[in-house]
């Protein structure tokens, strides 16, 4: 069983950046990869970035060259460095967790966070 909980969303002008943490509990989050993922229009929630329990990552071209995805497997911890953002930015960011390490669909995450806001101002 792993819970996770996120912060660190804000409210930031166009431009600036922020960085999210997602805090996890239990042990078995260091062995899960982690995913960071905002809702889209009409669909299921997209996957920006991802991270195997080895650090390898995964980028969506929307976020690619903008933000960074990191983790600290000795404090169980995952984070999204987002840099020059944009107002289409907005919105409520998750992290998640599975075992595979390589899972690009909402429904293969296992565990989930409440969300933390991020707003963009223009």
């Amino acid at each position: 069983q792993v819970q996770l909980v996120e912060s660190g969303g804000g409210l930031v002008q166009a431009g600036g950046s922020l960085r999210l943490s997602c805090a996890a509990s239990g042990p078995a989050f260091r062995s899960y990869g982690v995913g960071w993922f905002r809702p889209a229009p009409g669909k299921e929630r997209d996957l920006l970035a991802a991270i195997t329990w080895n650090s390898k990552t995964y980028y969506s071209d929307s976020v690619k060259g903008r933000f960074t995805i990191s983790r600290d497997n000795t404090e169980n911890t995952a984070s999204l460095r987002m840099n020059n953002l944009k107002p289409e930015d907005t919105a409520v960011y998750y992290c998640a967790a599975e075992p595979t390490g390589w899972a690009r669909r909402e429904y293969e995450y296992d565990y989930w966070g409440q969300g933390t806001q991020v707003t963009v101002s223009s």
